[in-house]
């Protein structure tokens, strides 16, 4: 039999131990705005349905600016979707970390990545998903460039190969970090 962990810690450690639960509160607010973003999701969806149906894109829109508006609003669907699945990583796997174990093993709906996930690995997939939300966003650039300032364009540009640059780097201390997993997948 286990003795529960009060007794085998002194009231420091305990203490220490126990504020991992102040984060509780930060992941509950995570959820709320994953809620925000399902809402934003359906309006932007409607806005698509209602200008492609029922052609409410305006008076006097030519048929490729409409094709550009109904683009630009998938790739707008796309982000929310990335950033969502953003959200989903650092609820999920920072409760699990950081929090408190969900004890989902054996469950069906459990995220493969779930099982391997550790505050390195997590940081990793996190500059990849802002990769991916950073690429959304520069090609909705490009497709508006002509209306856009070229210095805009650049500094986007520059944001996007910062990202790329940080998450390279955070891959490559990953890997030299751990030198015995290099065959294995993250």
């Amino acid at each position: 039999m286990t003795t529960p962990l009060k007794s085998r810690l002194g009231p420091l450690p305990y203490l220490i131990f126990s504020s991992r639960w102040l984060q509780l509160p930060l992941y509950l607010g995570l959820i709320v705005a994953q809620a925000i973003y399902v809402v934003q999701f359906v309006r932007e969806l409607w806005h698509l349905v209602d200008a492609t149906l029922f052609g409410h894109l305006g008076e006097g829109v030519a048929a490729e600016s409409a094709e550009t508006t109904i683009m630009l609003t998938v790739l707008g669907l796309i982000d929310v979707v990335m950033i969502s699945n953003l959200l989903v990583m650092v609820i999920v796997g920072g409760y699990e970390t950081f929090v408190s174990r969900l004890r989902l093993e054996g469950h069906p709906d459990q995220p493969e990545w779930l099982s391997h996930v550790n505050a390195t690995v997590l940081k990793v997939k996190l500059a990849m998903a802002i990769i991916g939300i950073s690429s959304i966003h520069l090609l909705a650039t490009f497709i508006k460039a002509d209306t856009l300032n070229p210095q805009t364009i650049m500094w986007q540009v520059l944001l996007h190969l910062a990202f790329v640059v940080s998450a390279l780097a955070l891959a490559y201390i990953d890997r030299i970090m751990q030198p015995g997993a290099r065959g294995e997948a993250h």
